[in-house]
């Protein structure tokens, strides 16, 4: 049975009418019509208290594993998966609700890997158990619709109903505003480097439950093992945690504010990232000594390298933002985006892979498909290059196949024997074509 669609808190600062789309990704065995009602209208005392019985409530529990087991995700230090946790489900969240319910649950350490972000770097991801991912995603079921409530519309990184393209079309529309001078600003390690204390005291502002306070804090100060090592970090939340994203947006929360209502830039965010779009260079210039004041005062840092303001106007500036680049009027797709693509695509077509060409084409289309639908508003150049260098990477596979040594699918004799209408009639997916099918479709 489905549940009727919940009522939704007062629209705020004069807006005559709240979507209520907007609060249907609410749980609703949680956030009954009642506490919708009472969200809007402001709890009694602007804090929230006795919230740990719905975090360890079954229905909570039940739909919150339901979460982890769609997101699967790696085994935690207990090595327990999720298909293992599923075989004896019911037991575990048993255990946990009795745990929770008792205020005996203590999260296990967090296990470190560290994933390739281009350019030989690498980012730390924690990964907590599964038991651990199901007691955060309680916990954020029931605080987030109490945060979403007050965050900014200028932040759009990990909220239910914004994304990326949300962000990106933003930044386009405000750019043809004629806000061009903009602060491009990077956090240095944000999600390492967050204050602990400054961080829940941000949670405390509006929660007064203990219990979840205490919950919070042991995740928070969680261990972490990364090989023989173990630690017990002072600062920071690990990328990878379910409530980390909540926890992150929160603690930018205040900047958000100063510089859209106080100082009266146009800032967008998405989680650690940001540009301030502003009218003119000394707009611009101030805004970044706001932002440059606040990030010192709330213990972080903006990484010096990484941060500047330029004139998007000028065909030699520009800024990134999302995979992006902007400049000069258009947008185009970052270098680094670039060569990422690139890597993916060698990674699926090594030349001894054994594979048949039609299959090595099933396997790249998805990502093929996908990147481009995330880029497809760059400029159009973009993307021939592209087709091209996928065929000649399957190009050298045939060569490969027919024991033709050497090559790299570039030659006539290659295009003669493999042209594109071969790779076409085998499914292969073309970034041109599928731009123009777009610029076809009718508006």
């Amino acid at each position: 049975m489905q549940n009727k669609a919940p009522l939704v808190p007062k629209a705020k600062q004069g807006a005559d009418a709240c979507d209520p789309r907007e609060w249907e990704w609410v749980e609703a065995s949680i956030w009954t019509d009642r506490m919708l009602t009472t969200l809007g209208n402001g709890v009694k005392g602007g804090k929230w208290f006795s919230l740990i019985d719905k975090v360890y409530a079954e229905k909570t529990l039940l739909a919150a594993w339901q979460r982890v087991a769609k997101n699967r995700g790696a085994a935690g230090v207990d090595k327990v998966s999720v298909n293992r946790f599923n075989g004896h489900a019911s037991g575990y969240l048993k255990e946990l609700r009795e745990e929770l319910h008792d205020g005996h649950f203590r999260p296990q350490p967090v296990r470190r890997v560290h994933i390739p972000k281009g350019g030989g770097k690498t980012r730390p991801l924690g990964i907590p158990t599964v038991k651990d991912r199901i007691v955060q995603t309680a916990l954020k079921m029931v605080l987030e619709p109490i945060f979403e409530n007050e965050f900014h519309p200028s932040s759009y990184g990990f909220r239910p109903g914004r994304g990326c393209k949300n962000a990106l079309r933003k930044v386009d529309g405000l750019l043809k505003e004629g806000f061009t001078w903009v602060v491009d600003a990077d956090l240095a390690g944000y999600f390492d480097s967050i204050p602990h204390e400054r961080m829940l005291s941000r949670v405390q502002e509006q929660v007064s439950d203990g219990r979840v306070l205490d919950l919070l804090r042991l995740f928070v100060e969680n261990d972490i093992v990364e090989g023989m090592q173990h630690w017990t970090p002072t600062r920071g939340t690990p990328q990878g945690a379910v409530i980390s994203p909540l926890l992150a947006n929160l603690y930018l929360h205040p900047l958000d504010k100063l510089v859209s209502e106080e100082y009266g830039a146009r800032i967008i965010r998405y989680a650690d990232d940001f540009v301030i779009l502003c009218r003119n260079q000394r707009e611009a210039m101030g805004a970044l000594e706001v932002v440059q004041q606040w990030v010192t005062e709330n213990g972080l840092t903006l990484h010096p390298d990484k941060t500047h303001v330029c004139d998007c106007n000028q065909s030699e500036q520009g800024f990134d933002f999302l995979g992006y680049h902007f400049s000069n009027g258009k947008r185009w797709v970052r270098k680094k985006s670039m060569t990422a693509l690139r890597d993916k695509i060698r990674r699926k077509t090594p030349r001894n892979n054994g594979h048949s060409i039609k299959q090595t084409i099933e396997e790249l289309n998805p990502m093929l498909r996908g990147w481009f639908y995330y880029f497809k508003h760059a400029d159009p150049r973009t993307f021939s290059p592209i087709d091209g260098f996928v065929r000649r990477r399957l190009r050298s596979i045939a060569r490969k196949h027919l024991k033709k040594n050497g090559g790299s699918g570039r030659c006539l004799n290659d295009h003669m024997l493999w042209p594109n209408s071969y790779f076409a009639e085998l499914g292969l997916f073309t970034m041109r074509e599928a731009h123009h099918a777009l610029v076809r479709q009718p508006r």
